[in-house]
């Protein structure tokens, strides 16, 4: 059984050595790469302003967050959710550092490599998608991953989408529209013929080589999730 957390946060700006602070914590949880129903989502009161800058990111006020609880008063219940899981997070030392810094202010201190495994999608789709947009709205954009409810970033929702594409991205498309893929397969079939007849193209040697090592690759980076490596087979 693998037990994967995806995990996002909402912070009341981007510096946390300037004591910035975590504001929403959203996860959600998969097994054996399926969702489970389980989550964990928790607004905090972060006992300081939070800046304008995030604010127009997340829609999140200073007065909503007035009646949440202190990180301290959750920490316990975060740390038995995400303990001995794989964390999937999108720019993960961002999301590390913050947590590490609210567990550290609440004495606490917590590694969190140290209980967790972490998988960076945004490292993972850098190296599958070199010189490109990965922001998680362009991945969205890329895997065809509705993103369309996303007015604002939003913990628990980023999460669910990150895990939509985490899932697309490491195993192949969720759906896609057979109806116009075969038309187009038709399409590119009859514009490739010789005397009537289709032209079949066949991979040579260093193309067969070059596909094998970037599945190996892609199979070592996912963990043995390259479900089309041939390789294996």
């Amino acid at each position: 059984m693998i037990r994967q957390i995806v995990l996002d946060t909402e912070t009341t700006g981007l510096d946390v050595t300037r004591n910035h602070k975590i504001i929403e914590i959203g996860c959600i949880e998969l097994i054996d790469r399926k969702y489970t129903g389980n989550k964990f989502h928790q607004y905090l009161n972060p006992k300081r302003e939070i800046d304008q800058g995030a604010m127009s990111v997340h829609g999140i006020t200073n007065d909503f967050l007035k009646d949440k609880p202190l990180f301290n008063e959750i920490k316990d219940e975060l740390l038995n959710f995400i303990n001995g899981a794989e964390l999937i997070i999108h720019n993960a030392p961002f999301d590390i550092g913050f947590l590490e810094h609210e567990y550290k202010k609440s004495k606490h201190k917590v590694e969190i490599s140290k209980i967790c495994k972490i998988f960076d999608s945004l490292t993972y789709a850098r190296k599958l998608h070199p010189g490109q947009k990965n922001s998680l709205d362009a991945l969205c954009k890329r895997y065809g991953v509705d993103n369309s409810s996303r007015d604002f970033h939003g913990a628990l929702l980023d999460a669910r989408i990150l895990g939509d594409v985490y899932l697309s991205m490491t195993g192949g498309q969720i759906s896609f529209d057979l109806a116009k893929s075969e038309s187009e397969e038709k399409k590119s079939l009859d514009t490739k013929k010789y005397n009537g007849k289709s032209l079949v193209y066949k991979a040579n040697e260093n193309e067969l080589r070059d596909h094998k090592e970037l599945c190996n690759k892609i199979d070592e980076e996912s963990n043995g999730r390259c479900i089309w490596n041939i390789s294996k087979f």
